[in-house]
């Protein structure tokens, strides 16, 4: 039998938690396909409520909003893309080899695997580059940063900026190289896909190769750089 994974997940962010219940990982199933489909600003509870053959008033009970749904969701994909780091660099020591794992995970945690049945990590994470950035551009980003909200996201950063500062100890912008890292990552294949001229790579399907390709240029690159009067 196939072990089932489980993130842990802001309890901040439910009512009720939805993967302790067919119903909670019905509604996170069908969210990430209709939100796939349709778009979130398109998205409501309404809409779900219709296609799980259920009511509005069911999926409150697990979410208050469908922001919040959104974050949760979101914050599940980074704690997958951490815990993918984790045990992919679990028995490697040269920090180079890490951060080439590091991006090859940020461009690749959108195979599906059967260890999380009720999520579709294709969909989630062509979600994750259309949408992620509608967690934190809100007015209420410093109060929901206070509630946890984003943890999961500063934490994958954080992870990435320690591998970072063991390939070069004292570079001055380890946190900075590492959120552009993964925001490059979304960005380039969201703009490969829909505003070609403002990348340099190309995209197709589920090749992202090119992508790989930019980021291993665009870090390495500016860890090997000798600052001015150095």
């Amino acid at each position: 039998m196939a072990v089932v994974l489980k993130m842990q997940i802001n309890p901040n962010l439910y009512l009720r938690d939805p993967a302790e219940t067919k119903l909670g990982r019905n509604i996170i199933d069908h969210s990430i396909r209709l939100i796939d489909e349709i778009g979130f600003e398109e998205f409501t509870f309404k809409k779900l409520a219709a296609v799980i053959q259920s009511t509005e008033a069911s999926v409150y009970r697990y979410f208050e909003n469908k922001h919040k749904l959104l974050v949760y969701i979101v914050s599940w994909y980074w704690e997958w893309v951490k815990y993918k780091i984790d045990v992919q660099t679990l028995n490697l020591h040269n920090p180079q080899d890490k951060l080439r794992v590091v991006i090859n995970v940020l461009i690749e945690s959108s195979v599906e695997d059967p260890a999380t049945p009720y999520i579709n990590e294709t969909l989630l994470h062509r979600i994750v580059v259309s949408e992620a950035t509608k967690t934190y551009h809100i007015k209420q980003v410093d109060a929901e940063n206070k509630e946890g909200f984003f943890l999961p996201y500063k934490s994958l950063c954080n992870k990435i900026a320690r591998i970072i500062s063991e390939i070069r100890p004292g570079f001055p912008y380890p946190h900075a190289l590492a959120s552009n890292l993964v925001e490059m990552a979304n960005h380039h294949i969201y703009f490969a896909r829909h505003l070609p001229s403002l990348t340099d790579v190309r995209v197709s399907d589920t090749d992202y190769s090119q992508v790989q390709n930019l980021l291993t240029f665009f870090s390495f690159g500016l860890l090997q750089h000798q600052q001015p009067g150095s």
